[in-house]
């Protein structure tokens, strides 16, 4: 099935925004192939979710569906799987499921974000207003919840505690630090807004297809971990990439004012040489709209003692994620999901 105009001839190609690595560490031919047919019957089970008899309604929901996007959560959910075993149709369902709640937190996330664009093309509050965005992603977590009914009552109630922690994050976010440690509070909201959905998608994936709680506990951790990490070396490329391999313009966090982690790092740093104060000096005036100093700040984060320290930390949580996989049996999609560990730390250096 096609994701934005393309065919999945690799499994790779699903994080093929993730520095440039076309591979997962699958251990073998097999199961890259399982796999790959996998990711076409969730794309399918999606395409006929987000139909509508509306011919705008069919549009909009379409809309971030055709720009693309990695797949990693159906991804997980398919990987996941094979704990237990694993019956295509509902595993079809689940990666639907999670990939449909993801898609409609995007929605939504561009409206709070006043959002011009998303994977390269008009978001969809630019094209069609606020109000018509919001009302799409609604329609897209209904879908999503439609199927999860397929599931039965534990995956209703684990979307529904998924989406509560995803609105916790959101507010946590919107209201900011208050007397929170920034950094802290930072990490905590990633673990909400990025991290639960992740972890849900590994844990709905082994939970559909019979593991029992022990391991999906240990499957729920790792995902956790590892979604965090990944939107951290997401955040690391916005500022150490030449390209735009994050999928935006480099930079584009500096310039809105969004506060990463490395810049967290560089403004909580004592360090007195004058790079340091000079950065910390920028970093405060908040959005770097002026060319001129975006250019600066960028240059001087780039070679700063906070940019090796944000490394350090993906790379602690793409090693907590790791360590969380030896509770698991070995299988080959264990070895697929360290290797997920290796593509996201590896992205970040």
């Amino acid at each position: 099935m096609l994701d934005g105009g393309r065919r999945y001839d690799r499994v790779g190609d699903v994080v093929n925004t993730a520095g440039g690595r076309t591979g997962l560490g699958l251990p073998d031919s097999e199961l890259e192939s399982e796999v790959t047919a996998a990711l076409v019957r969730v794309e399918d089970r999606i395409v006929e979710s987000v139909d509508s008899a509306d011919p705008f309604v069919a549009e909009a929901a379409r809309h971030l569906l055709d720009a693309g996007g990695k797949r990693f959560r159906p991804l997980l959910v398919i990987l996941t799987g094979y704990f237990g075993k694993p019956d295509p149709d509902r595993i079809a369902d689940a990666g639907a499921v999670m990939e449909l709640t993801h898609l409609a937190t995007l929605y939504h996330d561009d409206v709070m974000d006043e959002a011009k664009l998303r994977r390269s093309a008009p978001s969809a509050n630019a094209r069609w207003g606020n109000s018509l965005a919001i009302l799409v992603g609604d329609y897209l977590f209904a879908q999503a919840a439609e199927l999860a009914a397929n599931l039965g009552t534990e995956a209703v109630k684990l979307q529904a505690q998924t989406f509560a922690r995803l609105v916790h994050g959101q507010i946590a976010e919107t209201i900011g630090p208050r007397d929170a440690d920034p950094i802290g509070h930072h990490l905590r909201v990633l673990a909400e807004k990025t991290g639960s959905l992740i972890a849900t998608s590994s844990r709905l994936g082994a939970m559909v297809s019979g593991v029992e709680e022990p391991l999906l506990r240990a499957l729920s951790e790792y995902g956790e971990t590892i979604g965090i990490a990944f939107q951290l070396s997401d955040d690391l490329l916005d500022i150490a990439s030449e390209s735009t391999q994050s999928g935006k313009t480099p930079g584009t966090d500096l310039r809105e004012g969004v506060p990463t982690l490395p810049v967290l790092y560089a403004l909580a740093d004592d360090d007195s040489s004058p790079d340091a104060q000079r950065l910390r000096e920028i970093l405060a005036l908040g959005p770097l709209t002026d060319d001129a100093l975006h250019a600066e700040a960028l240059g001087l984060l780039r070679d700063s003692a906070a940019l090796k320290r944000a490394r350090q930390t993906v790379h602690g949580y793409a090693d907590r994620a790791r360590d969380a996989l030896t509770a698991l049996p070995d299988v080959p999609a264990r070895t697929a999901l360290a290797g997920l560990c290796d593509v996201v730390a590896d992205r970040s250096s």
